[in-house]
């Protein structure tokens, strides 16, 4: 080993510019996988050790339209230290222009906040808002154009700002609009509570030493069985941020392992050059007396030190990632990340990497250590050899290690599975596909235009990269199809589905008596609307079949309909939107005991059908009932849709509020918010556009991650084609000097080059095209469950940019061979 590390490092000193695409795809794949999972690592360790700031408190208590009872205070106050909050969107409005905007007002006593600080920009008026005045948020300061001082209407009150929030304990999760925080004399004063308004009260507690959190809330639902109390404990504050981050981050790491498969082919292309260049070196000292075993262990030190130095590099920039998404984009990420060095996500993608360079090695480096002496003698071109039994056993069990470290380390086992299984599945298709490319254009007739025969001919001969220029590049070029077809489904769902089906505005708490003088408001705003107006309550299944929902050890999967409450509504006929696809609906004069339906996939999930007893609790009170009818409902539409929809009857006595959607023209829209506003400060209108804007920022967000880990796999596709070129450019030079001594032109054979990949960039634009909508077909209907509707001007575009590239790349990577010198090119050795 002595003599092999000497010999590898000195013609590594001499030589070893041969193996940079080993370390540029190296670099490539580990900065991406590492990247990733450091970041993802960042955010979910912020998350973690910022959970009882996030909570406000080691248990959070949640009630809807109703605060807590004096019984109730009394318990929670048993536990520890506790604070009330109250929060409710509304509608803000200033004095001057008279423009209005969504709000959510939170409302909190003295003792908010237990953990942390309310923390105001410089030059408030005051610590915190008292009585009739109001705290707000930097970005309804700028919606409304508020300064410190100014005057904001509140439902019914003029409110004093007292200064912008520069810090808030306790927000984390998603809101219709910017905060506007006061206290519980200034939620007095807005009036914007009133019978049947839709709110939420959060009752936060401190325990006393020795309490645990969650058996804590388990004894509070079950001691108020019927009081529809939800518990929360710091774990579950930023479960839903969690999940999410750690899906994306599953995802973006799948990407990155396809950016990692890419890197393989480009690592198997360049070691395979590099050695085919040391053939004489090889044979020379085996002349010498060198052993096979030697000469493998030269060139494993040489490929082991190139691939750890890219592996280091790629380690280094994925471990700086945080600091850099932190610094660049921070204020997009749901919290700052906690800046650390993350051993786990830097362990996998080291290991990943390490596997993926032995695995596409190994086979050049069989080939090399069975190089014969009598090679020397020889100069012609041998076929290449098939590798032994004993080879392809070592590939197999470093594909095994390599399946296993990826799945094992994911979030989601069986979806890292999937993918895994999904991309093996393309490699052999377009490696397949590479194999019959070559084997096919052996066998066409050739073409009578010299040109045109040559671009043909550098496609199958001997030691054509076709087969792996085919795999990489149409791997990458279906991701980024893929992509396309995914970003422009979820932007025409958006675009046209919403406009063509959804209100302008959703109003919220309007008052059964104020209907009439509602409707009159909106009409002045906007003479043509129409209004859909429901009763609406919150209530919460509290049992089904006869077992409560408190007492299920777990809950079904996918269960969402169980988890807090959930708006409702009675209704004596079948909605809009809605069709019955079992039981049957009740007579629209019907007044017996409650009957509900269903939403189908709701009662699919809970194992429900037709008949089956649920128990739903609505302000306290337990209502039983039975399953009369299910029903498909059409959620796509943004209308006014409800899971769980009651008989009319016994519930109408329930205190409630009206919900109402506005249809009107957009041109209208600020009309009718200010017509609202003026006649009903106390009714919330929700614009349907600002929610889908939310909606569309959020997916743009995603969508922009997703385009950088893909555009690292076109990286590595564009580096694998200079590889390839790189590879095959010994041959390329002498075939340049033989054709220009022949009277070939530069200009061409530039333009062979040029129609060679022209060729295989349109092959790899069809292959994308099929593979990549397949792939986005998938994701878009069966996991997004949204309509297919992309936008073939894009995936045209993208296939575009994909062939300019492609040729762009390899026409540029074969100058240096079109530069070549007869002398040059002529001269062994």
């Amino acid at each position: 080993m002595r003599n092999a590390w000497r010999l590898a490092v000195r013609d590594l000193r001499a030589g070893g510019r041969g193996l940079w695409l080993l370390l540029v795809c190296l670099f490539l794949g580990t900065a991406a996988l590492a990247g990733i999972g450091s970041l993802s690592a960042s955010i979910t360790t912020a998350l973690d050790t910022q959970s009882r700031r996030l909570l406000g408190g080691d248990l959070e208590l949640r009630v809807s339209q109703r605060r807590p009872t004096v019984e109730e205070s009394a318990v929670f106050a048993g536990f520890g230290r506790t604070s009330e909050s109250v929060s409710v969107n509304t509608m803000a409005q200033t004095r001057s222009a008279g423009a209005s905007t969504l709000i959510n007002l939170r409302a909190v006593d003295q003792a908010w906040p237990l953990i942390g600080r309310l923390e105001l920009r410089p030059g408030a008026l005051a610590m915190r808002p008292r009585g009739r005045s109001v705290a707000i948020a930097p970005a309804l300061a700028d919606r409304l154009n508020l300064k410190v001082g100014d005057q904001v209407r509140i439902g019914a009150a003029w409110m004093r700002v007292i200064g912008v929030i520069a810090a808030e304990p306790d927000t984390l999760g998603f809101s219709f609009g910017p905060t506007a925080l006061v206290d519980m004399n200034g939620l007095d004063a807005t009036q914007v509570i009133q019978p049947g308004s839709l709110y939420q009260s959060r009752t936060r507690l401190l325990l006393h030493p020795g309490l645990d959190a969650g058996k804590t809330g388990e004894a509070v639902v079950r001691r108020f069985p019927s009081a529809g109390w939800s518990a929360r404990t710091p774990q579950d504050a930023a479960g839903n941020v969690k999940r999410s981050i750690d899906q994306l981050g599953q995802f973006l790491l799948l990407v990155g392992l396809a950016a990692l498969a890419i890197a393989g082919i480009g690592i198997g292309s360049g070691v395979s050059a590099y050695l085919e260049r040391k053939g004489r070196m090889i044979a020379t000292l085996k002349v010498l007396g060198a052993r096979s075993a030697t000469i493998a262990a030269v060139f494993l030190l040489q490929i082991g030190l190139v691939a750890g130095l890219g592996v280091a590099a790629g380690l280094a920039v994925g471990a700086a990632i945080p600091w850099i998404v932190g610094t660049l984009a921070g204020s997009a990420l749901p919290i700052p990340p906690e800046l650390a060095l993350y051993p786990a996500p830097l362990l996998v993608a080291a290991g990943l990497s390490l596997l993926v360079a032995l695995l596409f090695s190994l086979p050049a480096l069989a080939r090399a250590r069975a190089v014969p002496a009598a090679s020397l003698l020889r100069d012609a071109v041998s076929a290449a050899r098939r590798p032994t039994p004993a080879v392809l056993l070592a590939m197999a069990f470093i594909l095994a290690a390599l399946i296993a470290l990826a799945v094992l380390t994911a979030s989601d086992r069986a979806i890292a599975f999937g993918f895994v299984a999904a991309t093996g599945l393309f490699v052999l298709l377009l490696w397949l596909l590479g194999v019959a490319l070559r084997w096919l254009l052996a066998r066409v007739p050739r073409p009578r235009r010299p040109l045109v025969r040559l671009a043909l001919a550098n496609l199958h001969r001997p030691g054509a990269q076709t087969d792996r220029l085919v795999v990489a590049l149409g791997l990458g070029f279906s991701l980024f199809v893929a992509l396309a077809a995914i970003n422009t489904s979820l932007a025409n769902e958006l675009a046209s589905t919403a406009p063509a089906k959804a209100p302008r505005f959703f109003a919220i708490d309007v008052q059964p008596e104020d209907e009439q003088t509602f409707r009159a408001a909106v009409n002045r705003g906007a003479p043509s609307a129409t209004i859909e107006a429901v009763p609406s309550l919150r209530g919460s299944i509290v049992a089904i079949k006869g077992q409560r929902v408190a007492d299920m050890k777990t809950l079904p999967e996918g269960a969402w309909i169980l988890r807090g409450d959930r708006t409702i509504t009675w209704s004596a006929t079948v909605p809009p939107r809605n069709d019955v696809v079992d039981g049957q609906w009740w007579p629209s004069n019907y007044r017996g005991p409650p009957l509900i339906s269903l939403e189908d996939r709701a009662a699919e999930l809970l194992g429900l059908k037709v008949g089956d007893a649920v128990t739903v609790a609505v302000l306290g009170v337990e209502i039983p009932a039975r399953i009369a009818a299910l029903r498909k409902v059409d959620w796509q539409g943004l209308g006014l849709n409800f899971a769980l929809i009651f008989s009319p009857g016994y519930i109408e006595e329930a205190p409630h509020s009206l919900l109402a959607s506005v249809y009107a023209p957009p041109a209208r829209d600020g009309a009718v918010a200010t017509a609202v506003a003026n006649a009903l400060p106390s009714v919330t209108m929700l614009r349907t556009g600002d929610v889908i804007g939310q909606v569309s920022e959020l997916l743009g967000r995603i969508a922009l991650a997703i385009r950088a880990a893909a555009a690292v796999t076109v990286a590595a596709g564009i580096v694998v084609l200079i590889g390839a070129v790189t590879a095959s450019g010994q041959a390329r030079r002498y075939d340049t000097v033989v054709l220009k001594l022949l009277g070939g032109s530069r200009r061409q054979l530039l333009a062979g080059q040029a129609i060679e990949y022209g060729l295989l960039a349109l092959l790899l634009a069809v292959v994308a095209l099929l593979l990549g909508t397949a792939a986005g077909w998938y994701v878009v209907t069966y996991v997004l469950e949204l309509h297919w509707a992309p936008d073939p001007w894009t995936i045209a575009g993208t296939l575009g940019v994909s062939i300019v590239m492609t040729l762009g790349v390899g026409v540029a990577s074969s100058l240096p061979a079109l530069r070549a010198t007869p002398a040059a090119g002529l001269r062994a050795g």
